[in-house]
């Protein structure tokens, strides 16, 4: 949904409630379809009438606090909705679904080890060259297909140079990364054929990734050293004597990474540049400044609040757990509950975010939840928000960058999540900066 209007039409409650008591099937039909294509209007009348959204299938929380609640505890409120479905795709636990486990404390602190941030700095510059090579190649069309031809492009390279993580190709990396996600974070219905493919690619990814180890392995044996990237700082740490980080455990943490990238990056990129270009001031005032990218990034980081990529985070309440205790809203989630927590509701909640509505770049960090909260915050938020944000830069520095009218010019999402095309109009003049 590309509006800037954020006022709520009304009435889904009402609509909801008389499906409910006719057909719950077409009842929960309607959530599906308003979540996809109305959920700033649904988020803002649940915000408003019923904050903590109990269906019979799931429960949606939309307010700020009640997100964080559920984001932070992480015992009651756990990834099982999702982990076990990354586990079979790799073929081994990963740590990402194993909740306040040993595993899960060690392995997130290796891996936030290995993504350090004083990296950002190159990263940024990698992804500033990859960028403006991919732009200047579109530069003659006149018009750019952002997802393949610039948001996927930078973040495969990021993987094949940052990550070390080439792939025996760009294209097939990309296969993999998208099936194994649309089944993790997208297949609530349990689609065999999702199921299917997911398991496919993660054995071809792991299978790809064990033959890079090996070839990691030779090369150090041999007396020559490894390139600075994140899986061959991996190979080193597990070269000491007694060193606790086993080969699976390196395969499994490094094919998490793309899943963790590749499309979460895109996507974000996507619905910012969307949200810029749909505001001409903001737009006008964000390309005056793009020179410099400190003055730039905060632009980016607000037009994700308006929309996240990911706008709903799953999770299975563990037990029973009084939510939001103690307010008018408290309510009981029963233990087995598939719960819905709405980061793209809470950004918009006004008893916390002043002026919601408006376009402001004074945000505090701790109001911008699109990279996550809690036990399950983003491990490479240094890297993956200067890949965000440079991406973007490198877009607008471009003269002539425009929407198109649609249906060529809107973003076109596979399983209403992932974006596939994003067809947008490009200036022929040389870059500025």
């Amino acid at each position: 949904m590309g509006a800037v209007d954020q006022a709520t039409t009304g009435g889904y409650l009402e609509r909801y409630d008389q499906a409910l008591a006719e057909d719950p099937i077409s009842a929960f039909g309607l959530v599906r379809e308003w979540m996809r294509t109305d959920w700033r209007s649904l988020f803002a009348e649940l915000r408003e009438r019923r904050p903590v959204f109990v269906t019979p299938g799931f429960t949606v929380v939309t307010r700020f606090a009640d997100v964080a609640e559920v984001l932070a505890h992480e015992q009651v409120f756990s990834v099982r909705a999702f982990g076990p479905r990354l586990d079979a795709a790799l073929g081994a636990p990963f740590m990402l679904g194993r909740d306040a486990t040993p595993m899960n404390w060690r392995e997130k602190g290796l891996m936030q080890l290995m993504l350090a941030p004083e990296d950002a700095a190159g990263v940024r510059e990698l992804t500033g060259g990859l960028a403006d090579e991919l732009l200047d190649a579109a530069r003659p069309d006149g018009r750019l297909e952002a997802v393949e031809g610039l948001f996927r492009p930078v973040a495969l390279g990021v993987c094949a140079r940052y990550f070390g993580i080439p792939g025996p190709d760009p294209r097939t990396l990309g296969r993999w990364t998208r099936a194994i996600v649309a089944d993790g974070f997208a297949n609530f219905l349990g689609d065999p054929e999702l199921q299917a493919a997911s398991a496919k690619a993660g054995a071809e990814l792991v299978a790809h990734l064990r033959e890079q180890l090996a070839e990691h392995r030779a090369t150090l044996l041999a007396g020559r050293d490894l390139p600075d990237d994140v899986f061959a700082r991996l190979v080193r740490t597990s070269l000491p004597a007694g060193a606790a980080v086993s080969d699976d455990r390196i395969l499994i943490n490094m094919a998490g990474l793309p899943l963790g990238f590749v499309e979460s990056a895109p996507g974000a990129m996507a619905e910012a540049v969307e949200q810029l270009l749909l505001r001409p001031r903001v737009l006008a005032e964000a390309t005056a400044v793009a020179g410099d990218p400190e003055r730039f990034d905060p632009y980016v980081w607000e037009a994700l609040r308006f929309s996240p990529f990911f706008k709903l985070l799953p999770r299975l309440c563990e037990r029973d757990h009084v939510l939001a205790a103690g307010t008018p809203r408290s309510t009981v989630i029963p233990a087995g509950t598939f719960v819905l927590a709405a980061p793209a509701s809470a950004m918009f909640d006004a008893a916390v975010v002043q002026e919601p509505d408006e376009f402001r770049l004074d945000r505090p960090r701790h109001h911008q939840l699109f990279f996550g909260s809690g036990h399950h915050a983003c491990l490479g938020v240094h890297v993956a928000g200067v890949v965000i944000a440079e991406t973007v830069r490198r877009l607008l520095l471009r003269p002539g960058v425009r929407l198109l009218p649609p249906p060529e010019g809107q973003v076109e999402r596979s399983l209403g999540i992932f974006p596939d095309t994003f067809v947008l109009g490009l200036g022929t003049g040389t870059r500025e900066g």
